[in-house]
């Protein structure tokens, strides 16, 4: 008895309270002191809904759905469909329209019921109202919180339209797993959009937020349709449907679609967010603040603060359209995976067209999951003999004016201590500079570096992407590969795409373009050239790689083709690791083998990278 007569008093009060309360308000009106005071207690922020954001292929075919911790694909009000705002309204709000955010006849209804059973069962709740405690406040049922929603209703009603308020609604409302809004519950449901919903399917969808875990269709379906006649009589009570289509919805047959989140290529995909993350803050000036922060500690906040822009840029509902060619992709995972085989061989690559200058291919490692570490651009090897066309003779032949057949001294070298041995403890007199190259005589290498000036040579290094080199690494051994941390995979197939393009260095890039949800493009990349090589130094380079793959250490990796094909091979010492690097006429493409942990390989098939890439590349290349 005692909480049958609180409950009255209390519901009495609100009531009491909300007609004085509208009475005050439009009575002060004109000095607008209530107004002023709501203006200061009840601020209602900016509200931002995450959404799900969307990768795509180069031919713009989703291939990752990026969600945010709400799936939500918010639509404007003018696409609500006409069907679900009556829908909702019926059930919810009939007096939408008319009410100043909150609904007398709705909370003596609500009172009559819960002193009926003795309990706060229902509160009378409007459509604001309810939106208001999704976005502002909690979802405790007790009287201070409803007080507290009567007034955050009116000052939401005050200071936006109706229809601002339905769309916010309708987009925030929750649909059981996981599911925010009507075109994702639309899509997620019954896998379509919601303009193409039956009258039927949007009652039954309507259901589910009164109770998403009652009402819920992948477990409660019997409970779920229950409601949606509910609806529908409410609908037809209201006058927003006929009695015939009431009848024709009632005997509908509703079949769930489930969507099934897409998730495809998890290496391309894993590569695209670390690249995101690089276009942002290439764009918004974190890169320049990462470069001059004076200590680790400012370094730190940096990063931290341009991974939460980046975690706000992804709940905006982008769209990120990339160069992934699914085919060229698929070829190269298959390859990898078969070829390595069930051994804990690992092994990436990198595919660039150099015509587009786009990154069509990468993978992370054998048997690839996403987001675990991407041996394509996170792990640091020493290159071996890769290294040399980029560090020793392109800049040789650019300082000397020399060229290929220029005669060059092999013989055994000592400077300061340092003596670099040949493959097999070989020695070798007076060479021509091609076969130097082609079959990669260290001592040679070595040499040339030398006579250039180990400055002068890693100052074409700037040009380029290489993250992990430094000023330390600029010692003679890094002739033959011999660096403090190492490079990637993707670095070193970036930096060999000059040798197809004149030249001239790119920065191949995976992401075209960045848009918002409404194709207006947030991020694009600069594409401007750098001139690293002169024309002819690049074509002496490219002929000595041609003979790589037709006479020397890459002949594994050679196939039939009416284009070009050129490349270099690179072997660690203990050969902990296997490389090659070379182009077509339309790809450039990296290989690299080895065990995570550096271990010799000297016990395996000592041809197994080129043949790995021979069999991608002969697959892609027409």
């Amino acid at each position: 008895m005692r909480l049958w007569t609180g409950n009255l008093l209390i519901f009495l009060f609100i009531g009491i309270f909300s007609t004085l309360f509208v009475i005050t308000v439009d009575e002060f009106y004109e000095a607008k002191s209530i107004h002023e005071v709501l203006d200061e207690k009840i601020i209602l922020d900016s509200i931002h809904l995450s959404e799900t954001s969307i990768i795509l292929d180069k031919n713009k075919e989703v291939i990752s759905d990026v969600y945010a911790a709400e799936k939500r694909i918010h639509l404007p009000y003018k696409e609500i469909p006409k069907i679900v705002v009556d829908a909702f309204l019926s059930a919810e709000d009939q007096s939408f329209f008319e009410h100043k955010g909150f609904d007398m006849k709705g909370i003596a209804r609500a009172l009559i019921i819960n002193l009926q059973n003795d309990s706060i069962e229902q509160g009378g709740s409007t459509v604001t109202q309810q939106l208001v405690r999704n976005l502002y406040l909690t979802h405790e049922k007790s009287y201070e919180r409803k007080l507290s929603e009567l007034l955050y209703a009116y000052q939401m009603e005050r200071l936006m339209e109706k229809e601002d308020i339905m769309e916010l609604y309708i987009n925030a409302i929750y649909f059981k797993n996981g599911v925010y809004g009507i075109e994702a519950a639309t899509r997620f449901y019954f896998n379509k959009t919601a303009d193409e919903l039956s009258v039927a399917e949007a009652a039954f969808l309507s259901a589910i937020p009164n109770h998403p875990d009652r009402y819920n269709p992948l477990t409660n379906i019997e409970h779920t349709h229950e409601r949606k006649e509910w609806i529908l009589l409410k609908m037809l009570e209201e006058e927003k449907i006929t009695k015939e289509t009431y009848d024709k919805a009632l005997n509908e047959s509703i079949e769930l679609n489930i969507y099934h989140k897409i998730d495809e290529y998890p290496d391309y995909v894993t590569y695209i967010h670390h690249e995101l993350k690089e276009l942002i803050s290439d764009n918004e000036g974190y890169s320049k603040r990462l470069s001059t922060a004076k200590n680790e500690a400012s370094r730190t906040t940096i990063l931290q603060q341009l991974n939460e822009r980046v975690d706000a840029v992804l709940n905006q509902g982008i769209i990120i359209e990339t160069a992934l060619d699914n085919d060229i992709q698929e070829q190269a995972v298959r390859s990898i995976n078969s070829y390595i085989g069930n051994s804990q061989l690992q092994a990436a690559t990198t595919i660039i067209d150099h015509k587009k200058n786009e990154i069509v291919a990468i993978t992370g490692g054998k048997d690839y999951e996403k987001f675990h570490f991407h041996r394509g651009f996170q792990a640091y090897r020493q290159p071996g003999s890769a290294i040399k066309p980029l560090l020793v003779f392109a800049p040789y032949i650019e300082e000397t004016n020399t060229n290929e057949r220029t005669t060059i001294d092999a013989s055994p070298f000592n400077k300061n201590g340092y003596t670099p041995i040949n493959y097999g403890g070989a020695t070798y007199g007076r060479v021509s500079m091609e076969q130097a190259f082609k079959h990669s005589y260290n001592t040679a290498a070595v040499r040339l570096f030398d006579r250039t000036d180990p400055e002068i040579a890693f100052s074409y290094f700037d040009h380029f992407d290489f993250q992990g080199v430094d000023e330390k690494d600029i010692i003679l051994p890094a002739a033959l590969g011999g660096f403090t941390t190492g490079v990637s995979v993707l670095e070193m197939t970036r930096a060999y795409t000059t040798f197809a393009t004149n030249g001239e260095y790119h920065s191949p890039k995976a992401i075209r373009q960045v848009l918002d949800k409404n194709g207006d493009i947030l991020y694009s990349w600069d594409h401007a050239s750098e001139r690293v090589w002169s024309e002819r130094t690049n074509n002496e380079v490219r002929k000595m790689m041609r003979r790589v793959v037709n006479e020397g250490t890459g002949r594994n990796a050679k196939f039939s083709t009416s284009g070009y094909l050129g490349g270099k091979t690179g072997t660690t010492n203990n050969y902990h690791d296997l490389w090659f690097i070379g182009s077509t006429d339309t790809y450039t493409s990296g290989i690299w083998i080895g065990y995570d942990s550096p271990t010799s390989m000297s016990h395996i098939n000592q041809r197994l990278h080129l043949e790995i890439w021979r069999s991608y590349m002969s697959k892609i290349v027409h």
